[in-house]
């Protein structure tokens, strides 16, 4: 299965990985609860594709710049 990242704010492409590297062990995904893995990994199936939403480097500044931002659920639109 090929891992997506994308921000979990802006939507913004970050990088993948192909399904010869996504050992979740490696990735340390499997040291994540169910409710987290849950929150941060959505799979399109048909695809053969996992999502991993993370932040990209643009939202994390700003949420640090702006704290306030990070009670929004989409903070950067």
């Amino acid at each position: 299965m090929q891992l997506i990242y994308v921000c979990r704010h802006c939507n913004m492409y970050l990088g993948r990985i192909d399904r010869d590297q996504a050992d979740p062990s490696r990735l340390g995904l499997d040291t994540l609860t169910a409710e987290e893995q849950a929150d941060i990994i959505s799979y399109n199936l048909n695809e053969d594709v996992a999502y991993v939403r993370t932040i990209c480097n643009y939202c994390q500044e700003a949420i640090e710049s702006h704290p306030e931002l990070a009670l929004l659920h989409n903070p950067l639109q």
